[in-house]
């Protein structure tokens, strides 16, 4: 898996390059059902480009926020997005994995996995100690996912973008050694599958959760 970071031009967070857009169009749309879970789009039956570069626009809008895209042999196969710092709790010293989207045609390859652990991995090297994100309650899928890998619920509180009561999940990244070659842009192809158990990470670190919960 090759990771690399989405960079609109500054003058135009909206103006994204034509392929790459069309691409991330496809990849958002690619499952239905989660788009349907997450409310984010007004038809999820049809997402139009205009809406996604919006939808990115107003997650790369946190000064410190970072989108990075996940290729598989030259396809798209995955999005992240992540934030430094909660936006208004100054005391939490945790970075946040604020969206983590897999392409919904390429479930149980292990992508969703991967890309996390590339997240995790770039953390760690900026001497990160933990991360955190939400996911929306009642969102079963989601939370077998992140548990599998480690994260453990330690809040309750309503997300910041409709309010919506989701669970804080948190993972210790002491300790834990990195998945090596992914982090920092550059990574290798992956040499086979890997199971994710069923489960499909969607938005915000689970489908559906918009970002981080309120401070």
């Amino acid at each position: 898996m090759l990771i690399e970071t989405l960079l609109p031009p500054a003058d135009d967070p909206l103006a994204l390059p034509a392929p790459v857009l069309l691409e991330l169009t496809e990849l958002y749309a690619s499952d239905k059902e989660f788009q349907q879970l997450s409310g984010d789009f007004p038809d999820p039956e049809h997402i139009r480009p205009e809406q996604v570069a919006a939808s990115l626009a107003e997650e790369l809008s946190h000064p410190d926020a970072e989108v990075l895209l996940a290729r598989s042999r030259g396809r798209l196969v995955g999005l992240a997005a992540t934030l430094r710092h909660h936006p208004s709790r100054p005391d939490d010293p945790d970075p946040w994995i604020g969206l983590l989207m897999i392409d919904g045609r390429a479930r149980r390859q292990g992508h969703g996995r991967r890309l996390t652990r590339a997240v995790e991995d770039r953390f760690r090297e900026e001497g990160r100690t933990g991360v955190r994100l939400a996911v929306l309650r009642g969102n079963t899928t989601a939370m077998a996912f992140w548990t599998a890998l480690g994260y453990e619920v330690v809040d309750e509180r309503p997300d910041l973008r409709r309010g919506r009561p989701t669970y804080v999940l948190r993972k210790d990244l002491l300790g834990e050694p990195g998945a090596g070659g992914q982090a920092g842009g550059v990574g290798s192809e992956e040499g086979g599958a890997e199971a994710e158990g069923g489960a499909q990470p969607g938005r915000g670190a689970g489908p559906g959760e918009g970002s981080v919960p309120e401070g």
